[in-house]
């Protein structure tokens, strides 16, 4: 007998909960978003005329976490 859609996603949390995993809810932001486009368009145009975010990957890095235009991360 084949098991109904409930009933299968019940199995298949019980055996991941018997694994040791446990259920998460994120948020994550919406892509769909014309504010989010803006944002990143703008944060984009700052980094391209910083020569220094061309050469050095790391400098990128620290400067998206510090970002308050980016204020995600």
């Amino acid at each position: 007998m084949r098991l109904n859609i409930s009933e299968r996603v019940n199995k298949h949390r019980a055996s991941l909960r018997a694994a040791g995993l446990r259920p998460i809810q994120i948020w994550v932001p919406d892509t769909r978003v014309n504010v989010l486009f803006a944002m990143t368009t703008s944060a984009a145009k700052v980094i391209i005329g910083i020569p220094e975010m061309k050469s050095d990957p790391m400098t990128l890095l620290s400067w998206i976490r510090c970002s308050k235009i980016l204020n995600v991360m």
